[in-house]
């Protein structure tokens, strides 16, 4: 049991980082893209949620209207906001790490 609990430990230490970057990757493309599609061609959420890339399957996406803002959220991992401004398109949200 200990020697299995190590080896699991060692495993997430070893590919946190790599899936970390992916899921950061994933979102930011995610919220670009669905900002985009929501608030300059002007689709439903549920139409933009259509144009997900492949391996994308665990980002989910939540627009404000209001703000003109799309979130997209990998689980317990990476969450990226972009926001329509006019002049500009969508932009996505400085980075903090």
């Amino acid at each position: 049991m200990a020697i299995t609990l190590a080896a699991l430990a060692v495993a997430g230490w070893y590919y946190y980082p790599p899936a970390k970057a992916y899921a950061h990757t994933a979102t930011a493309y995610s919220a670009r893209v669905a900002c985009s599609c929501r608030f300059v061609a002007g689709r439903s959420l549920e139409d933009c949620e259509k144009d997900k890339l492949e391996g994308m399957e665990f980002v989910t996406l939540v627009d404000d209207p209001s703000t003109r803002t799309v979130t997209a959220r990998f689980p317990l991992i990476a969450v990226d906001h972009a926001t329509y401004r006019e002049g500009f398109g969508c932009v996505l949200e400085k980075w903090e790490d």
